[in-house]
């Protein structure tokens, strides 16, 4: 990996302007001067602004801590130093949507004390990116050697207009799997990051946090108006953060775009994790997978023992042998141990063995068996959120899976909280998630995460942290009343924003004619074809039963899409209502591209100036046949091929519900 840094830091303290001792303010602009972040002192109490150009985007927000008996750290300051530095690398990723990633911004990092009482220190740094801005509080080492109760942290955000949202509930039994409700700032509840608002200043935002590690993650709750408030979710005792001096919080984090489409294509999250700490990568390989998994989610066949059974050497062995006449390098295996009842997904703590299989299946013969196709086993456990349990087994489990050649693993934790206590988003479920994905670095074990902590870069330091669910997945329009057509057109523009989602599409079988009556996936067949280039994972499922895939057509385009890109582009795409995607093979001189929307049919034109100049490309295009839409004949799709250039003007043609995927192949 090459990187190319230049660093440089200058006493900045002559930068202030200074009214008096108790009022004093600086600020920092983004290399380009697109973004700029204001840190004022007003009688003590400290505050923070951004504006991007000329347009205020928050107001001044207070900022700071309060611990156990409130004792608090949110005024009495004086600024006792200040300093300003500068950053930029490019950066080299692993896998990801886009190849090499620069790492540009300003930072301003000020330090405060009490003036009075403990004459504590706190540091903030801010840092100023031409995408956005972020800050974090660092407190230092400074003699005190008690533990340290967080109770709650002061950190305002103050929008300076009001705007639409985008937005799921925290505090849900259900985590992050719900669907988003649009509703205007004023309005919100308490909820999850990423929020995206459409700002009346014209402006696209997106409030996260990145490089959360050992600390409780953030929510945000709307207090007035349009001002918003971290909330630390909390330990099932109400504390927030248990820690000790010295700490420092994950990054407060406001990607700001001009398009809907800057939010997707900013990379500030990955920007402010830790670089890679993997020595080799060579058993970190992105790919595409089948599993016996649909089929247990329409009912055909059962999680748990019984007559239908999904896990069984025999099942298994049909789909190694559908991997190998589909081409498909990976099958997941869920429900091969013991423990599943059909109660399994029921609050409890559930007893599951990570070493025993079912009598109905030999691990042995399996692996064996996948080996000789020329198939990679991608192992499961399931928690059930009883992490007592799984704890005390992660160790044989994860031996088992080496043993067998097995480097992917999908972990799940479903539950309402996590040893039926905690919830998965706190400081105790954050440590858990960190604490797994170190642990299966030293079994040589790609991870993907379902009922997970939500992604805060974290895949930038550890890339064998390939993907995870924390959002509403395909498998609900198995067995519920299904995801609306514009789920599938807010995702990118949300969830997305996080990391890569494991969303399972693929689903070809779109009015689901094998399973639980009236069940339907609320979409097109080119929409599902459409996904892979809208919707990221370096892992993707084909998530159909494998029998829908021989002999269509449409299955070339699952053969040909990649899942690990050079780079990303996204050509147009408003929240809710359309996206189209355009993305460059990281191993080719191929492009692909994704076009899904909602309940509308659309029609446009569009321009294909990614393409290179000069190359001519063979369009394979995969779209809504004439007079369809997710409602009527979904399943039937037009194939067609055209010669094109950068310079083509390409008509496209989405049904209600619908979508359109096209491989550009190089000549």
């Amino acid at each position: 990996m090459k990187t190319k840094t230049i660093l440089g830091f200058v006493l900045a303290a002559a930068l202030f302007a200074a009214c008096s001792e108790k009022n004093t303010q600086t600020e920092i602009s983004s290399p380009e001067n697109k973004n700029t972040v204001r840190f004022e002192l007003d009688d003590g109490i400290p505050y923070y602004s951004v504006k991007h150009g000329d347009t205020d985007v928050i107001s001044p927000s207070k900022m700071g801590f309060v611990f156990k008996d409130n004792d608090a750290m949110t005024s009495g300051f004086k600024v006792v130093d200040t300093q300003i530095s500068a950053f930029d690398e490019t950066w080299e990723q692993v896998w990801g949507e886009k190849r090499f990633i620069r790492n540009h911004y300003n930072q301003l990092a000020v330090t405060l004390q009490e003036t009075a009482g403990k004459k504590r220190l706190l540091e903030i740094q801010f840092r100023a990116f031409d995408d956005g801005v972020a800050f974090r509080y660092l407190f230092p080492e400074q003699g005190i050697t008690d533990s340290l109760f967080i109770m709650d942290e002061v950190t305002e955000f103050n929008l300076a207009h009001g705007g639409d949202a985008w937005w799921i509930p925290a505090y849900h039994e259900q985590r992050y799997e719900n669907l988003f409700t649009k509703s205007p700032v004023s309005e919100l509840d308490v909820l999850h990051t990423p929020l995206t608002i459409e700002s009346e200043s014209g402006l696209f935002l997106s409030f996260h946090e990145a490089n959360l590690v050992d600390f409780a993650s953030m929510v945000l709750e709307q207090t007035a108006g349009n001002s918003l408030k971290c909330d630390l979710v909390p330990w099932s005792d109400g504390t927030k953060v248990k820690t000790t001096a010295p700490f420092k919080t994950p990054w407060r984090t406001l990607q700001i775009g001009e398009t809907p489409g800057d939010l997707i294509t900013s990379y500030l999250i990955l920007n402010l994790n830790e670089p890679n700490k993997l020595e080799d990568t060579s058993w970190v390989q992105p790919h595409k997978y089948l599993g016996i998994w649909w089929g247990m989610h329409i009912g055909k066949y059962t999680f748990w023992e019984s007559p239908m059974h999904g896990a069984s050497t025999e099942n298994s062995k049909m789909y190694i042998d559908y991997c190998a006449e589909l081409g498909v390098s990976h099958l997941l295996i869920e429900g091969w141990n013991k423990g599943w009842t059909p109660a399994w997904y029921e609050n409890a703590m559930h007893m599951f063995s990570f070493t025993e299989s079912t009598p109905d299946f030999d691990y042995e013969e399996v692996t064996r068996y996948a080996d000789s196709k020329g198939v990679k086993i991608i192992g499961y456990h399931e928690t059930g959120s009883n992490l007592i349990n799984y704890l005390e087994q992660i160790d044989d489990g994860f031996t088992l899976y080496r043993e067998m050649g097995i480097n992917d693993i999908k972990i799940g934790q479903v539950g309402s909280k996590l040893n039926m206590k905690e919830w998965h988003h706190g400081q105790f479920g954050v440590n858990y998630y960190r604490f797994v994905v170190e642990k299966a670095a030293e079994y040589n074990l790609a991870i993907n995460f379902h009922e997970p902590i939500k992604d805060t870069g974290e895949r930038r330091t550890y890339p064998h942290m390939l993907s995870r669910e924390g959002a509403r997945g395909m498998e609900y329009d198995a067995w519920s009343e299904g995801n609306p057509p514009e789920h599938g057109v807010i995702l990118p523009f949300t969830r997305m924003l996080s990391g890569p989602f494991d969303f399972t599409p693929g689903i070809f079988d779109v009015q689901v004619t094998q399973g639980y009556e009236g069940r339907r996936t609320h979409t097109t067949l080119a929409k599902q074809l459409a996904y892979y280039v809208t919707i990221y994972s370096p892992i993707q499922m084909l998530a159909d039963l494998p029998e829908y895939y021989v002999g269509n057509p449409a299955f070339q385009f699952l053969q040909d899409v990649p899942v690990d890109w050079e780079d990303t582009q996204v050509l147009n795409g408003e929240i809710g209502e359309y996206i189209t995607t355009a993305r460059k093979d990281r191993h080719s001189d191929d492009w692909y591209l994704g076009s899904t929307t909602n309940e509308k049919a659309r029609e446009f034109e569009l321009e294909l100036d990614f393409l290179e100049e000069g190359a001519t490309y063979e369009a394979q295009i995969y779209a809504d046949a004439p007079g369809i839409s997710y409602l009527e004949n979904p399943e039937k799709v037009e194939i067609s091929n055209l010669e094109v250039t950068r310079n083509t003007i390409l008509p496209i043609r989405l049904a209600e519900g619908g979508g359109l995927a096209v491989r550009f192949k190089k000549r």
